[in-house]
């Protein structure tokens, strides 16, 4: 597998409960399609940035962010691809967490905006699938999805301060 690291962050003011949470990429781990060498897929994605928590609230906290796939070289097709999200630091897909030192706020992330399909690795959520003719010139923006990620309210044993923050690795793979 070629992984690739891709990070971006922008440092959060520390308020009341802040709570931030970064994607970062890693590159394919298939050539199937794309002639090895001729063509290339990435994955760049930007951080989600939550309001103020309240604890007391009785709705949720939500918020967006972006996976945006590119492939470009000279030999390849319709490029079929997958983006699968890991368990960031939490126990699990299905059991997301932000973290400030010990304490935990709960989260996840979502491929729709009702909230109801969670974004995972494919054995535990769902992951994201598409294909993207080959951009030899390099003039595509790629296919942008939104990540909707969501705090559940009413959370009230979680602590006041910040930020809290989690880093969930995104996988591109692509044939």
């Amino acid at each position: 597998m070629n992984a690739k690291p891709f990070r971006r962050s922008r440092r959060p003011s520390l308020l009341r409960l802040l709570p931030w949470l970064m994607l970062t990429g890693a590159a394919p781990s298939a050539h199937a399609l794309c002639i090895q060498g001729l063509c290339s897929c990435t994955v760049t994605t930007t951080s989600v940035l939550f309001a103020n928590y309240n604890p007391l609230a009785y709705g949720n906290t939500d918020s967006t962010g972006t996976v945006t796939v590119k492939c470009g070289g000279v030999a390849g097709l319709l490029v079929p691809f997958t983006v699968a999200f890991d368990k960031g630091g939490g126990p699990s897909i299905s059991s997301r967490r932000l973290a400030f030192g010990a304490n935990a706020l709960n989260y996840n992330l979502y491929i729709d905006n009702t909230y109801t399909t969670v974004w995972g690795d494919g054995t535990t959520g769902t992951m994201v699938g598409g294909g993207l003719l080959l951009d030899a010139l390099g003039l595509s923006p790629g296919l942008v999805y939104t990540v909707y990620a969501r705090i559940p309210g009413r959370q009230t044993t979680v602590p006041p301060g910040g930020p809290y923050i989690d880093a969930v690795s995104v996988t591109l793979t692509y044939q």
